[in-house]
Parts: C-alpha cells; structure tokens; sequence
C-alpha cells in the first residue's frame, strides 16, 4: 500500500514548522542585530547540499513553571554533519531565536550525540554558541547536560580537532565548553563570554563594566588569551573556520591534507640576507621571515593580538601543514614571558596530537625580567615549554636567526630538547647571555682596576662577542646542525 499522502503532507507541515526556528519575528530580530541564524551558519560552513541533520524532531519535556505549554523548535539547537572542502565535519549551531537558545536536557543531548557520532568518525567537530545560558526551569537536568558535554570535550581532546564559534553570548557554566575545545573564533561587537555577566559583578563589587569591555571579543583576543580569533562578522568567522581545517587532518590518526600552493620548493630569497640589522640592539618583523619562506607567503594566525612577542601560526612547506613558533622581536624585544609561554605550549601540544612538524624560529634575548613576572610564576610557566618540546614526537626543526641566550635558547626547541635538525643563520648569537652583561659579570675586576674602565670594558665585550656572541662555537660542539646563508 505505501505511505499515504496525508502521512507525507503531515511529515513535510511538521519539518517546515521546525525549519521556521523561533518565527519570523525572532528570525528578523536576529537579522537586525548583524547576526545569521543557526541554519544561514550551517548553510556557510558545509557544502552546498551536503548537511544533513540530526534530531530535527527532539524536543524538552520539561513541565515546570508552565513550560508544558511551550513549544521550542530542536530544541534550540540544531545537530548534524555534512563536508568542508570535501572532508567529514560534524557540527551543532544554537538557535537564539527559538528560547534564546538556552541548554536543556534534550538541548544537551543532541550535542552529545553529534559529539559522539564525530569522535567515532574520527571528524573535526564544530560547536557554533549562541545561547542565553541554562535553562533555569529545568534546573538540574541543565547543569547534568552541561557536565555531559564538558565530558565529551575531553574525550575527543587531542584526537579530532575541535573548534568553537561564539556568535552570541555565551556566558556561566556555558563558557567552559568552547575552553576545553582547542580553537575559539569570537565576533566583534556581538560575541561574549564570561562567567558573571556585568550587571551581577557590579552588584557584588560595584565594578561598573559593559558587555564589551569584560567579555567582548578584543577583550579575550588581547587581554585574556581565551580567544583565538578576533573576526568582523559572522562571515568572516566562518571562512576562517573553514581555512583553518585545511590545514588539520580529521583525526590525530591521520596526515594533515596536502594543498600544493604552485610555490617552488627551491626557490631562494635575496632578500632575505639583509633583514637582520646591523644594530643588535634595533627591530626587525620576524612575519616578513615567515612570510618569505613558507609557501606563498600565506599564513594563518592565532593569537594575532595576544602575546604577540611570540607568534603561532600555520603554514605550509611544498604543499605540507605546519605549525611555526617564532620570537618576534618587534614586540618586548622577542622576550619569552608568561603569557607567551602559554601561548606556545599550547600550540606545540596540538601540532604534536595532530602530526604537524613543528618549525621555530628563535630571536631572543631571554626571559623578560621584574617582579612581576617572578610573582606570577614565570618559572612554572617557562617550564611548560621545556616540557612540550621535549614530549612532542612530530618532526621540530629550529632556525636561530639573531640572539638565542641563556634559558631561552634551551626552551626555544634547542637540540637538548629533542630538536631534529638546528640551522642557524651567520647573524646568530648563541651564549649563555649577552656580551656586555658578561663582561660586566666576568670581568668586574679588571675594569674596575683598569686605568681607562670604560675603554677596559668595551674591549672585553669585544673580547665575548669573538668568542661567544656567533654560532661557531655551538656549531663546533654539534648543538647547530648547519650555518646557512638566510636567501636560501
């Protein structure tokens, strides 16, 4: 006999009911304040007619405070997978328009079921946040649900890569979520997180803030570090999103995809020879290095305004993803510090979990100095990278274009932490430190028993800059695998 007609009418009335999401009113709001709906999201990231939906019809069962008498299309959230450049991605994208997008049992769910679904397909897994939070009238089964999906962030860390979109606000227990995820992409002036919002941290402190300042995008990009990406709009946070999976593979079982950019492998740069400044002391933009040596200059950024006395990205060589951690002595001299510290860990980890070859480029003149990072604990954090370096197994190279002295030089992928291949460049300084504080420490006496001190003292700065301040002496004991000129 078949499916009647009427079966089919009643199934397609009730899909198109779901697909209107809040209603059009809601829809419109949405649309006025800049933002896309959750399906106009779905629709950007996947390829076209590739996504298919999860759950469309789950909806809450909560029947306190009368919300046996609310309808929430999805539930507030919807679910699925689809491809990305071809490639199997899975994905949830909140609703704000239906019940501000607020996270209940069934909300939470599906998450977790898409969730699971990715990790056993060994897919990246993509959340798109735009809620108002918990569902306060289902109290409890809210929080287990947030619990449920904290659980799966941690199973599939270091084995898919996740990536968070905040789109909305996004704020208490919901925050943590995209924290555990290993990207997060914010928009400006239409994104936020935090934990207390400013309304209750001005009744408890009297701290008078707005949304932007205490969680808006530039906040976590410059000042926090939580954000990766600072994006201009919903568009743009979602042509990133797609740009950084082409340089990931699917799962840490596989290779990143190979993408051949038509750079020639052999080519050299003249140029090159002449970046670095006569002055020791003067600046230099080590992104016009990167810039130079990867694959048509094309490079992706993290952390672009956090820490930026260090500098992540990705990139490729003859077609393949890396990952390249470089000082940048433009900012702080290149100085590690805290911030930067945890900002290069954290990157090493993930190259390392998703079999990218670590490449680093060192120009740096130490740890940055003063109380106030002594007190913030810059030991325990310069100590990561010792840690993440010596643990990573992906392939770490490092180039040494200028100063690499004392600690720093070990922490940044020196060959006693594993280094594969070191090369450094004719410029380099490889010392314990630099050479006028070492002649002022190893040489105290003589100045200052000298008759002219101050012509005493440069002649033994002279004197550490023949013996220490090149990378001859590191070459010769094996620590520096080849001296190239930079052009090649």
């Amino acid at each position: 006999m078949g499916i009647t007609a009427d079966k089919i009418r009643d199934l397609k009335a009730r899909e198109q009911k779901v697909l209107q999401m809040g209603g059009k009113k809601a829809v419109e709001k949405q649309r006025e304040k800049g933002k896309l709906t959750a399906r106009d999201r779905l629709d950007l990231l996947f390829d076209p007619g590739t996504f298919r939906e999860t759950d469309l019809f789950v909806s809450h069962r909560c029947v306190n405070f009368g919300m046996d008498k609310i309808d929430i299309p999805s539930d507030g959230v919807i679910t699925g997978y689809g491809r990305v450049d071809g490639r199997p991605v899975f994905a949830f994208s909140q609703d704000f328009t239906s019940r501000a997008g607020s996270l209940g049992e069934m909300h939470a769910r599906k998450i977790c079921k898409v969730m699971d679904m990715a990790l056993k397909a060994g897919a990246p897994f993509v959340g798109i946040n735009d809620s108002g939070g918990a569902r306060i009238q289902e109290g409890i089964d809210s929080l287990a649900g947030f619990g449920e999906i904290f659980y799966r962030n941690s199973n599939c860390s270091g084995v898919i890569p996740q990536i968070s979109a905040i789109m909305g606000p996004t704020a208490g227990g919901a925050v943590y979520s995209p924290a555990m995820t290993d990207w997060i992409f914010m928009v400006k002036n239409s994104s936020y997180m935090f934990i207390t919002g400013p309304e209750v941290i001005k009744s408890v402190t009297g701290e008078d803030i707005n949304f932007e300042d205490l969680g808006g995008a530039m906040a976590h990009n410059e000042k926090s570090g939580v954000a990766h990406f600072a994006c201009e709009s919903d568009e743009d946070a979602i042509g990133r999103i797609k740009k950084l999976l082409s340089y990931l593979p699917s799962n840490n079982m596989e290779d990143p995809p190979i993408v051949d950019m038509g750079d020639d492998p052999g080519r050299i740069d003249p140029g090159l020879n002449a970046i670095i400044p006569d002055n020791p002391a003067s600046s230099y933009d080590m992104k016009e290095i990167i810039r130079s040596i990867v694959d048509k200059g094309d490079f992706f950024e993290p952390h672009e305004f956090f820490a930026p006395n260090i500098i992540i990205c990705f990139a490729r060589f003859n077609g393949r993803s890396v990952g390249i951690i470089a000082s940048q002595p433009a900012v702080l001299a290149g100085c590690l510090d805290i911030n930067a510290s945890d900002k290069a860990t954290r990157f090493i980890r993930f190259c390392d979990s998703f079999n990218i070859p670590i490449l680093t480029i060192a120009d740096v003149p130490g740890y940055l100095p003063g109380s106030g990072q002594e007190w913030a604990g810059i030991i325990r954090h310069g100590a990561k990278l010792l840690w993440c370096y010596s643990e990573a197994t992906v392939p770490k190279m490092l180039l040494i274009t200028r100063k690499d002295y004392g600690g720093a030089y070990i922490a940044m992928s020196s060959k006693h932490l594993g280094a594969d291949l070191a090369f450094a460049w004719p410029s380099a300084q490889i010392a314990v430190m630099g050479a006028e504080g070492a002649a002022n420490i190893i040489h105290r006496k003589a100045i200052k028993a000298a008759d002219d001190p101050v012509e005493k003292r440069k002649e033994k700065i002279r004197e550490y800059e023949e013996l220490f301040s090149n990378p001859y002496c590191a070459a010769s004991r094996g620590y520096i695998d080849a001296l190239i000129m930079p052009r090649w």
